[in-house]
């Protein structure tokens, strides 16, 4: 065991075969629905210039608890990206998207660094997809990004995911509903948890979002009562269209979300399995992030997906695509001659191994038996008519198959096991 120096940092892990693969085959499924969709793919650093992400809400947990902010050796003041939408608004401003055609489409996937205290299946490094539609404000942009993230679990293997809804208001209605809201609470500040009590003078939206003070939030004012006419008419067109294609959807008077950018919409996608309230991730509308950030206002909504989250939820593992792998043995004086068949096999498509180590046949048997489902044998009177042994490791058969029909007979057996 080496020394504590050199032990993962807390909130991290490694990431081994066979999960790796499960995390490749999901972001391949994210990405391929996000295509369907018309979603571009982006990539920001992994770094920004912290103001960035200070436009996520002063008050927000990322930005008093969360971010890794650091000021590097030339005195700049950055912060490991904890979360995509605040990266890809910069992005959007920065590369002029604004004169692209719109709606601007664009997805992405890449780990995000947030120091919260570990637990089961959270970490401070963890992989998010995305997806973030710019330039509409038409209620069918909220509902498209839903169906994307919807679809996305539907093809992981969650079927028939459910998505949870509210609208906080625009900047016409909702300081009347922040000003209830205040009221409200500020009546009942003695029995608030001590957080509530904070979110009360910060942030009281968020007071809604409150695990602990169930009883008192249930008699809260609730913010359809203050809607005005556009929002209500947005909600319930988001609403109408995600019905209509089939996804059950229902309105939550508590959903907020946590960053302070969101407007209209926000919502989050669960799954009857997980117990209702319980919310694989979510996201929303935040219209005016942009001009926060010096930019035109555009509107926009997005959604932000931890793969950790999803994958964690899933009834059955996913198939990983993995190919069929092929193991290329050998006699004594044929290890060159195997090598080659094997990098012959890798330049036909196919996945093989080869003994780098000179270990004796019996030796390579038992380690292609860990590898791999067929071993073909370099070396013999077999190699001396131009053909080599295969053995089916799974069926236990062997066959002996000829040079210039080996390739046509692998391919046939690697379509049968795929089946």
């Amino acid at each position: 065991m080496a020394s504590e120096d050199y032990q993962r940092a807390r909130g991290t892990r490694d990431v081994l075969a066979p999960e790796s693969w499960q995390f490749e085959a999901l972001r391949r499924i994210a990405l391929t629905w996000a295509m369907r969709f018309g979603y571009d793919l982006i990539e920001t650093p992994i770094f920004e210039k912290s103001p960035v992400f200070l436009k996520v809400g002063e008050f927000t947990d990322i930005v008093q608890h969360e971010s890794y902010r650091f000021i590097d050796a030339g005195g700049d003041d950055l912060t490991l990206r904890p979360e995509g939408t605040a990266a890809v608004a910069r992005a959007y401003i920065q590369n002029g998207l604004a004169q692209a055609p719109q709606p601007v489409r664009l997805c992405y996937v890449g780990p995000m660094f947030r120091r919260e205290n570990p637990q089961a299946g959270r970490y401070r490094q963890h992989t998010q997809f995305g997806a973030e539609l710019y330039g509409s404000e038409s209620p069918l942009a909220d509902a498209e990004v839903m169906l994307l993230a919807v679809q996305v679990v539907d093809a992981a293997g969650l079927r028939n995911p459910t998505v949870r809804v509210n609208s906080i208001g625009c900047e016409v209605c909702r300081p009347r509903y922040r000003e209830a809201l205040i009221q409200y609470f500020e009546s009942k500040r003695e029995g608030l948890c001590k957080d509530c009590q904070v979110r009360l003078t910060q942030n009281p939206l968020r007071l809604l979002d409150c695990k602990v003070d169930t009883d008192i939030k249930a008699g809260a004012p609730d913010v359809a009562d203050y809607w005005c006419d556009d929002c209500r008419a947005h909600i319930d067109g988001v609403m109408e269209t995600v019905h209509d294609a089939g996804v059950e959807i229902r309105r939550d008077r508590n959903l907020v979300r946590g960053l302070d950018y969101y407007t209209r919409t926000v919502f989050e996608v669960g799954h009857p399995s997980l117990g209702d309230g319980v919310a694989l991730f979510g996201g929303g509308r935040y219209d005016g992030l942009t001009a926060r950030m010096g930019g035109a206002s555009v509107p926009a909504v997005g959604f932000g997906m931890g793969l950790e989250r999803l994958l964690s939820a899933l009834p059955e593992p996913l198939k990983d695509e993995q190919p069929q792998r092929l193991y290329v043995a050998h006699l004594p004086g044929f290890e060159d001659k195997a090598y080659g068949l094997a990098m012959t096999l890798r330049r036909r498509g196919m996945a093989a191994d080869a003994d780098i180590l000179s270990r004796s046949l019996k030796a390579q048997l038992k380690d292609a038996g860990r590898r791999a489902g067929w071993v073909l044998i370099v070396g013999g009177t077999e190699w001396e008519n131009n053909a080599v042994a295969v053995r089916n490791l799974a069926k236990g058969t062997q066959e002996v198959v000829t040079l210039d029909q080996l390739f046509q007979y692998l391919d046939h057996e690697l379509r049968e096991a795929d089946l």
